[in-house]
């Protein structure tokens, strides 16, 4: 049985990896500015490609490296290495208007998150599982609600530090408290031991394993291009604000944590597989929506993503729990395989509407475009929930 300073522990970790996450994406607004970094579009989407691909293969070498160092050193690997990208963001302040030594600090600090999420997120999902062996649907949507939390508060407190003149106030208080974390954490046990994770000497996946990383895949395409790119399209399309911008980013990640809540709290009336059926509908619509919203109405466009929120919301973390039920002879590596399918989409979203603007398309078009994705993972989603019973 885990103590419960051990599951405090973990839960915190997701709230605290949560705002983590975000905090590059909130801070949208100062890495495009012309009086700060003055990133153009395809630079700012660049950032993120090698946070994409170290938090890809982190993952993946995260379930190898746990048969040797355990669960528990890759956890606090994936914190050090979140403390060192907030560490390497506040000193690019330092050199911001110096483009190239700047960037590159960026990369640097990007691929330190890459690594940090990587390692971090697939073992607290495995330690929630762990944890509660016989209610891993809630555990795991549990811990993802928090971790959303997390992802709701950084928009805020980015426009709260802006609005202060110290927008490097955020990744300041983020490190500050991965810190505590990290004192914390070296004095839990942090043991996982349980049926739901037992360790395997092979790293073959089943076929079924591919459904389920499909499905993680262009969640994680349609996930971004609102985490990412929301502030931005209310900038560009609406002409809002720095603050409404924000407000819209904040708006997606609460919609994503309540929707998470949500779901919990109903699910003896709306069962996981039909929640995982009807939210990439909803993901769809906002798309549409958010395309089809007249310019001269920001707060429909700050609704828009608001939707999108409460489509994206249990999407990820049922999947997880579902391949961790039904992939049980892999379900040490299943956390990470799908946390690295779902790294590749988030990288193919992140930096691929820079070059498609330099093509000729712009936000508008390019958030039409991308209903198409989430139709195809509401189709795909029946296969996912194939297995699970809807009736329980």
């Amino acid at each position: 049985m885990a103590q419960r300073s051990e599951i405090v522990t973990v839960y915190v970790a997701g709230v605290i990896q949560g705002i983590a996450l975000v905090t590059f994406p909130a801070a949208s607004a100062v890495f495009t500015s012309p009086t700060d970094y003055g990133l153009s579009s395809t630079e700012y989407g660049g950032m993120f490609v090698p946070q994409a691909i170290m938090a890809i293969l982190a993952s993946l070498a995260g379930a190898g490296l746990r048969n040797r160092l355990g669960t528990k050193r890759i956890y606090l690997l994936g914190l050090f290495a979140n403390l060192l990208a907030m560490t390497l963001l506040v000193a690019s302040r330092f050199t911001m208007h110096e483009h190239s030594a700047a960037y590159g600090i960026l990369l640097v600090a990007t691929t330190c998150m890459g690594i940090g999420f990587g390692f971090t997120v697939p073992a607290i999902n495995t330690f929630a599982a762990a944890f509660f062996p016989q209610t891993v649907d809630k555990a795991v949507l549990a811990l993802n609600a928090l971790l959303g939390l997390g992802t709701a508060l950084a928009p805020v407190f980015i426009a709260l530090f802006v609005g202060l003149g110290i927008w490097w106030g955020l990744p300041v208080l983020v490190g500050a408290l991965i810190c505590g974390l990290l004192l914390f954490s070296f004095s839990q046990p942090l043991n996982e031991g349980a049926p739901a994770v037992v360790q395997t000497k092979t790293m073959r996946f089943p076929a079924r394993f591919w459904i389920f990383a499909a499905f993680a895949l262009l969640y994680g395409v349609c996930e971004t291009m609102n985490g990412n790119w929301a502030a931005l399209y209310l900038k560009e399309h609406f002409g809002a604000s720095a603050s409404l911008a924000s407000l819209a980013l904040t708006f997606f990640w609460a919609t994503v944590t309540a929707g998470r809540i949500l779901f919990f709290a109903i699910e003896k009336w709306f069962p996981e597989p039909l929640v995982c059926r009807v939210l990439p509908l909803l993901v769809a619509t906002a798309f549409v929506a958010s395309a089809c919203a007249p310019k001269t109405d920001p707060w429909l466009g700050v609704l828009t993503f608001a939707l999108a929120g409460l489509g994206c919301s249990a999407l990820l973390p049922l999947t997880i729990s579902f391949g961790q039920k039904e992939l049980t002879a892999i379900a040490a590596s299943v956390a990470g395989g799908l946390i690295a399918f779902y790294q590749i989409g988030y990288g193919i979203a992140a930096f691929g509407v820079g070059p498609l603007q330099t093509a000729g398309f712009d936000l508008k078009s390019i958030y039409g475009g991308t209903a198409v994705v989430a139709l195809a993972f509401a189709v795909l989603s029946f296969a996912v929930t194939r297995k699970v019973n809807v009736a329980s």
